[in-house]
């Protein structure tokens, strides 16, 4: 079977340098916070290029806990897309807020940014962009939007750590000896959430996340809330403050695994540029945005047969999945943010699209039986 993730692979890979990690923390006797942590926390700073990085338990976490430090609450809206996973909507109603969906653009599957204007109220606060499948939102489009009418950005970066964004009118948007900035996914807005579950492109062995940010106010206020709302054991600041703390174990496998991070998302593009030169005009192949250099958390074909082709590719003994067979209006706990039909391209979206095979451990000879099954059924 040829799994759509093999993490079995990427642990032997490294496992020296793994069990030396583990062994580290096992013998230091401190498994919440402490030094792994924090060095974890400057690497990611470094890596991304902002001052502040702050961990906790999970990105679902991350994404509430930025939304409160960055001032949202009850009465505010946060405009968003219908096509993510539920946690970016579970993060703004944990924050109190209200969900507010615009639709995506077909071809990235990102949210659309010429929807804003028609959604917008005097109870909006927030835009958060979804960097889908590690692809770069536009964020110049969004940005502009957000600074005219005095909106903060939160970018869910979940799936996209390591994309790049360069501002619209660069002529070399993938080449980094460009002059133009070329900053990372997760630190253009006001704050960023990142998730560190183990299937994302730099993953823990359990769950973590973090919030990356320009601001020592959000960073502070994250921090503060990540632990109780509270600076000082026994002392709180804040009230309904979470227990979310990245565990000294995940960070250490993090800080080995870190390093290899721009290799691996290389590899991923390879691996999809040999799926879209074998695939273009058979399936609907993933769109390259000329502004983003897209990591490829997942390889997203679209056909109108989806589930019969991925019938056929499991015969075949190929996996896949759907990200996301429901849009977040039509599942069944949030029918109420916006009615069935009022977000087409969403819920077309939701029908068709199939995730092939990506991870940077994939042999050539499993992405060409890919192909070729793709092909055979076509």
């Amino acid at each position: 079977m040829i799994s759509t993730l093999d993490l079995k692979r990427e642990y032997l890979e490294l496992k020296r340098e793994i069990d030396a990690a583990i062994e580290r923390v096992l013998s230091s006797g401190g498994f919440v916070g402490g030094p792994e942590v924090a060095a974890l926390e400057d690497d990611l700073a470094t890596y991304l290029g902002v001052p502040y990085v702050v961990s906790c338990g999970s990105g679902t976490d991350a994404l509430a806990i930025a939304l409160r430090a960055m001032g949202i609450g009850p009465g505010d809206e946060v405009i968003t897309t219908p096509f993510t996973f539920v946690a970016t909507i579970e993060a703004i109603q944990h924050a109190g807020a209200r969900p507010v969906l615009v639709d995506i653009d077909p071809q990235t599957y990102n949210l659309n940014p010429d929807l804003l204007e028609p959604v917008l109220s005097p109870r909006s606060k927030a835009i958060l962009p979804v960097h889908l499948y590690g692809q770069v939102a536009p964020m110049g489009e969004i940005q502009a939007f957000a600074q005219k009418h005095r909106l903060q950005v939160l970018e869910d970066a979940a799936q996209a750590i390591g994309a790049r964004y360069c501002a619209p009118g660069c002529k070399h948007p993938l080449d980094h000896a460009c002059s133009c900035p070329h900053p990372l996914a997760g630190t253009i807005g006001d704050a960023g959430a990142f998730s560190l579950y183990p299937t994302k492109n730099l993953g823990a062995y359990g769950d973590g996340g973090f919030i990356a940010t320009h601001s020592e106010a959000i960073a502070q206020e994250s921090r503060l809330l990540a632990n109780h709302g509270s600076r000082e054991r026994y002392h709180h600041l804040r009230a309904a403050g979470y227990t979310s703390r990245l565990d000294a174990m995940q960070a250490a496998i993090l800080r080995v695994k870190l390093p290899h991070l721009e290799a691996w998302n290389a590899r991923r593009r390879q691996i999809a540029a040999r799926y879209t030169q074998a695939l273009k005009g058979c399936v609907q192949t993933p769109c390259e945005m000329p502004y983003a250099l897209h990591v490829y958390h997942q390889y997203t074909i679209r056909h109108p047969e989806r589930d019969r082709l991925a019938a056929y590719l499991k015969q075949q003994g190929i996996g896949s999945s759907v990200h996301y067979p429901l849009p977040v209006h039509l599942q069944p706990a949030y029918r109420g943010l916006a009615p069935a039909g009022s977000l087409p391209a969403a819920e077309a979206a939701a029908r068709e699209v199939l995730s092939l095979p990506m991870h940077p451990f994939l042999e050539e000879a499993e992405v060409e039986a890919v192909i070729s099954a793709v092909l055979n059924f076509a």
